[in-house]
C-alpha cells in the first residue's frame, strides 16, 4: 500500500474517534453541570475538561469567560480549534475523499453524510438549543463509522490502517480523561468519601461507556481505586489502555514491514508493562506520573508509525560531481526531489496536528 494512501486512512480514523471522544467528554460535563454545585465548582470543571485536550490557553485567547455557551462553542464548531467536533469531522472526510477509491461505498457515505449534516445541526444551533441530543448523534455517527467499517472492509492493510489509528487515538484520549479526572478529583473542590465523589466518578465512567461494565466486574461502591483499575488494566474493557494495546500490537504485527522493528518493539513493551502490572503499584509510583510516562510512549509510538509506514522515505541520490551548468537530468532530477520533500512535509505537518 502507498504510504500516503495509509496515512490518509490512518487519520480518518483518529479524527473520527476524536471527535467522538470530545462528544462524549461534552456530554458527561453537561449533564454533570446539572448537579448542585457552587459556581467555582462549575467553572474547574469546565477548565478540566479543557485541559484534557490542551486547549485552555487557546480559548483563554480567544474568550473572555469561563462559561458552558462559550466552551461548546469552542469544543463543537470553532474551526480555529483542531480538536472541536466540526473541525474532526471534516478532516475525517476530507481524509476519506482522498483515498475513496479504497473504501467501501458504505464507509465513504457515512464520513461524507456525517459531514453533510453536521452543518445542518451547525446552522441551526443545535448544540445550544439541545446539547444532549447532538453530542448523542455525533457518539452515534462514530459508531456507524466504526460499525459499517467492520461489516463491510475486506480486512486487508487499508482496514489495518484505520484499526491502527482507532485504537492509538482511544488510548491517547482514556490516558489523558484518566489524569486531569483524577487530578481534578484529587483537589480541594470535591470531598474524598463525600456524595459529590461518587457522582464524580460515574460521570467519568460514563464518559468511556464504563459504568455498567464495572457494576457487572465489581459489583462494590465505586471508588477511584477501582475506576482506575478497570480503565487501565482491565482487557476485556474495550476502551481500557491495555485493550488499546493489546490491539495496537497485533495490527502491528499483521502491517509490519522492514523498517518497523522497533515501532513494534516499542508497542509490545508497553503492552507487556501493562499486562505484568498491579493497580497499587501504579497507585504507588503516582497515577499522574504513570500516566504521563504512558501518553509520552503513545506520543514515541505515533511518531514511530509515521516514520515507519506514512511518510514517504526518500530514496538515496547518487552523489553529482558538481560542474559549472547543469544539466538538463540533474535540473529535473533536483525538481523531483523537491517535489518529494514538499509531499513528505506536507504530510509531517498534518500526523504532528492535535
Amino acid at each position: 500500500m502507498l504510504s500516503r494512501t495509509a496515512d490518509h486512512l490512518f487519520w480518518m480514523a483518529r479524527y473520527t474517534e476524536r471527535a467522538e471522544n470530545t462528544a462524549r467528554m461534552l456530554d458527561v460535563r453537561v449533564q454533570y453541570s446539572l448537579m448542585p454545585q457552587s459556581v467555582q465548582a462549575e467553572q474547574q470543571g469546565w477548565r478540566t475538561m479543557l485541559s484534557v485536550s490542551e486547549l485552555e490557553a487557546q480559548f483563554d485567547a480567544k474568550y473572555d469567560a469561563l462559561t458552558q455557551k462559550n466552551v461548546l462553542d469552542f469544543m463543537v464548531r470553532d474551526p480555529d480549534n483542531p480538536s472541536s467536533i466540526a473541525s474532526c469531522l471534516r478532516a475525517a472526510r476530507e481524509n476519506a475523499r482522498a483515498v475513496r477509491g479504497t473504501l467501501t461505498t458504505e464507509v465513504w457515505e457515512t464520513e461524507n453524510t456525517t459531514w453533510l449534516v453536521l452543518q445542518k445541526h451547525l446552522s441551526e444551533r443545535m448544540f445550544e438549543r439541545d446539547p444532549g441530543q447532538f453530542l448523542e448523534w455525533v457518539k452515534y455517527r462514530s459508531h456507524l463509522s466504526r460499525g459499517v467499517t467492520l461489516g463491510t472492509m475486506f480486512q486487508d492493510e487499508a482496514f489495518n490502517f484505520i484499526r491502527l489509528g482507532t485504537f492509538l487515538e482511544r488510548a491517547d484520549n482514556t490516558a489523558r480523561i484518566l489524569d486531569v479526572k483524577f487530578k481534578f478529583l484529587a483537589s480541594d473542590t470535591i470531598q474524598e468519601g463525600a456524595q459529590g465523589e461518587y457522582y464524580y466518578l460515574a460521570a467519568l465512567l460514563r464518559s468511556v461507556s464504563a459504568f455498567e461494565t464495572y457494576r457487572k466486574v465489581y459489583r462494590h461502591a465505586i471508588t477511584p481505586t477501582r475506576v482506575a483499575e478497570l480503565l487501565i488494566l482491565q482487557g476485556k474493557m474495550p476502551r481500557s489502555l491495555v485493550a488499546c494495546m493489546a490491539a495496537v500490537v497485533a495490527v502491528l504485527q499483521d502491517v509490519r514491514n522492514e523498517l518497523s522493528h522497533d515501532t513494534e518493539r516499542l508497542a509490545e513493551k508497553l503492552h507487556a508493562s501493562l499486562k505484568s502490572a498491579e493497580i497499587n503499584e501504579i497507585l504507588d509510583e503516582g497515577l499522574h506520573e504513570f500516566l504521563t510516562k504512558f501518553l509520552a510512549c503513545i506520543g514515541e509510538l505515533g511518531n514511530g508509525i509515521g516514520r515507519d509506514f506514512l511518510l514517504p522515505v526518500a530514496p538515496e541520490l547518487p552523489e553529482v560531481v558538481p560542474v559549472l551548468a547543469p544539466t538538463q537530468s540533474q535540473t529535473s532530477s533536483q525538481t523531483s526531489s523537491q517535489t518529494q520533500t514538499q509531499s513528505q512535509t506536507q504530510s509531517q505537518t498534518q500526523s504532528q496536528t492535535r
